[in-house]
């Protein structure tokens, strides 16, 4: 292949051309102008055969042609040299050798450029005639493209590139390509008076209303082949039969692969999905994405999409005649650009835990999550959202008051007031804050009431204790504290959008009050209050994480800095970063948890105390709506693992999140 020189380099000819020719290189100039736009009218054109060379151009560049228009950029057409050959005599004409350079949009970063030559003879006016003489284009088969033989046409194919997975803690892959089976009416199986009933037979396996599937079988062309359903060839996850759907009459079973996850539900809220590419998403990526690619669809599918697709690659190829190919002749390759395979995102999900916490929530009808969290490294091991949450990551994007789990924060600011572990505390029945009256749980624990120690007032989460100690800490104090432990800041796990937590620094004295002990305007998330577990548990602020890396085939990192468009799935408002504490210190950290270590041997989370390895935990129950209603929290720290539970209806954090928390943690 010839580079393009640009701007022509045109060679003097070397004889004579006499003061009624013009130089061959002008007659260069117009046959390139007319070959990039397709239309030789006005080019004077000789050729040997009895092919049209206008019809022959615009056939064999036609897939050039719909490649080009789809990557909105036009091809071009240069004159690369011009060589006199025959300077001109009785026997022969004058003559010059034309170069010209082609270059062929493939998409929006690769071209085909190649150079051909064609020859220019000079064709004088007859004896006589007022008519000037012209350069005549002596045209052949492969003056368009090169070595294209008589009879052959050009075809372009893709090469798919390998879309790259989704990997778990261990770098082991977690969405892959897995073995499928989709389901559907193939039309041509049965009679066209057969489509509807037996669209509805198969729909009923599916769907309680299976309407919308018959109408779409009946809009489909008479040979389709309409999918209802695709499952997993081992472990379906639903309740269907792929063996009694082979016995409808019409139904057929295909074999395929998709890229999945280990099961249905894993993580699907943040890994999301890939799929075909929506009529949305192929506008809106100026013609990176036809129909029928593969792209992600959501969560981190979507949201690493272009580093998880890949670059498909492409071969052009001379097709040869239907008679040559009847005698075996293959297509000739004439070009050829390799696919590039998608890049593989490395997650933190330990696929035991995430299946573990999803199968504990599965029989929990409210919204709900349980998030774990490794304090030594800030991996997201778990990130688990009920079916109740109803396709929404409750895990990591859910904000909801977290009662008495953030008396951890408060606990926190008090440390840095000098109210410590064995100071006396008064914990009344009930306490009044400008009018407004505040008690305990119901079922609080008389021995726990009257004057006790700090210790025990957060072992057994004394509501009136904490407001009747508010006034030691001013509010932008309690928000630094909660700050210090991972809340009140809005962030991204790299690209994924994530809510931490929200924690108001300015607040009235009722406002103050509802503060100390998690509710009025104070949010959390599960994964927030999952990391103030683990900052405790870790003697600093723990940074959560979900992706570790996105590296290449080679095993290369690559850059991921440009900010993507937020998964369409994803994109709740999320307060603005509060304010920064001071920093956790290792001691404040170890007295926090002696205090949630008192929670299990001596308070709220004695359901634990039989768990192995469990050195802490702290039980959360937040009043809202009309206070009728509550959510149920529980944080523990076990080993090297913070786990935050949340059950948006529940009856207490002792009851309803304590049993979900004990049977995640012993099943680990």
């Amino acid at each position: 292949m010839t580079a393009l020189l640009s701007p022509a380099v045109v060679l003097a000819l070397a004889a004579c051309t006499g003061a009624d020719r013009p130089p061959a290189s002008d007659a260069a100039d117009t046959l390139a102008t007319a070959l990039a736009s397709l239309d030789l009218t006005g080019v004077p054109v000789a050729t040997s055969t009895s092919a049209d060379p206008q019809a022959h151009l615009v056939e064999v560049t036609e897939p050039l042609v719909e490649v080009a228009e789809a990557a909105g950029v036009e091809p071009t057409v240069t004159v690369a040299e011009v060589t006199e050959v025959d300077e001109g005599s009785d026997d022969a004409p004058p003559a010059a050798e034309v170069t010209l350079a082609w270059t062929w949009p493939l998409d929006g970063d690769r071209t085909w450029e190649y150079t051909t030559t064609t020859e220019l003879v000079w064709v004088a006016p007859p004896e006589g005639s007022e008519e000037p003489g012209t350069w005549e284009t002596q045209w052949d088969t492969d003056l368009a493209v090169p070595g294209l033989a008589a009879g052959e046409r050009l075809a372009i194919d893709e090469l798919p590139a390998e879309r790259g997975d989704i990997l778990d803690v261990d770098g082991e892959p977690l969405v892959t390509e897995r073995d499928v089976y989709r389901v559907g009416i193939d039309k041509t199986r049965i009679a066209s008076t057969q489509w509807a009933a037996q669209a509805r037979r198969l729909g009923k396996m599916i769907w309680t209303d299976p309407a919308d599937y018959v109408a779409r079988v009946e809009a489909a062309g008479d040979k389709a082949f309409v999918e209802a359903i695709t499952v997993r060839q081992e472990d379906p996850g639903i309740d269907f039969s792929v063996g009694r759907a082979r016995g409808i009459e019409g139904v057929n079973v295909i074999s395929d692969t998709m890229e999945l996850a280990p099961t249905s539900s894993f993580a699907l809220p943040i890994l999301g999905r890939s799929g075909e590419a929506t009529a949305e998403i192929i506008e809106e990526s100026d013609g990176e994405v036809v129909a029928g690619d593969v792209v992600g669809l959501s969560g981190l599918q979507r949201d690493y999409d272009e580093q998880l697709r890949g670059a498909d690659g492409l071969v052009v190829s001379a097709v040869p005649s239907e008679g040559d190919a009847e005698d075996g002749e293959e297509p000739r390759e004439l070009y050829r650009v390799e696919p590039t395979e998608g890049a593989d995102v490395g997650t933190t999900f330990d696929p035991a835990l995430q299946v573990l916490a999803e199968e504990t929530l599965a029989g929990v009808e409210p919204a709900s999550a349980i998030v774990a969290i490794r304090p030594s490294t800030g991996d997201v091991l778990a990130a688990a959202s009920g079916p109740g949450s109803e396709g929404w990551s409750t895990a990591t994007l859910g904000q909801y008051a977290p009662g008495s789990t953030f008396k951890v924060a408060t606990a926190l600011a008090l440390l840095r007031a000098d109210t410590f572990p064995e100071d006396t505390v008064e914990c009344p029945e009930t306490i009044t804050v400008n009018g407004r009256t505040y008690s305990n749980v119901p079922g609080y624990p008389a021995s726990a009431t009257g004057e006790v120690s700090f210790a025990t007032a957060f072992a057994h989460s004394c509501n009136t204790a904490f407001i009747g100690t508010a006034e030691a800490v001013t509010q932008a104090e309690l928000a630094a504290a909660g700050a210090d432990l991972g809340l009140g800041t809005s962030t991204r796990f790299d690209r994924t959008p994530v809510f931490t937590g929200s924690v108001p620094d300015e607040a009235s004295q009722t406002g103050h009050a509802e503060s100390v002990i998690g509710q009025g305007k104070v949010l959390a998330s599960p994964v927030g209050m999952a990391t103030v577990a683990a900052s405790v548990a870790a003697g600093e602020r723990v940074e959560p994480r979900i992706v570790r890396s996105v590296t290449d085939a080679e095993g290369a990192e690559v850059d991921t800095s440009a900010e993507p468009e937020a998964s369409a799935d994803a994109s709740a408002e999320a307060p603005e970063d509060g304010p920064a504490g001071d920093g956790l210190t290792e001691t404040e950290a170890a007295d926090l948890l002696d205090l949630m270590g008192g929670v299990v041997t001596d308070g709220s989370a004695s359901v634990l105390a039989d768990v192995p390895d469990v050195v802490g935990a702290k039980t959360g129950t937040a009043q809202y709506g009309d206070g009728s209603r509550q959510h149920a929290w529980m944080l523990a720290v076990a080993d090297d693992l913070a786990v935050a539970v949340f059950v948006e209806d529940g009856e207490y954090g002792s009851t309803t999140a304590g049993p979900l928390m004990e049977r995640f943690l012993a099943g680990r």
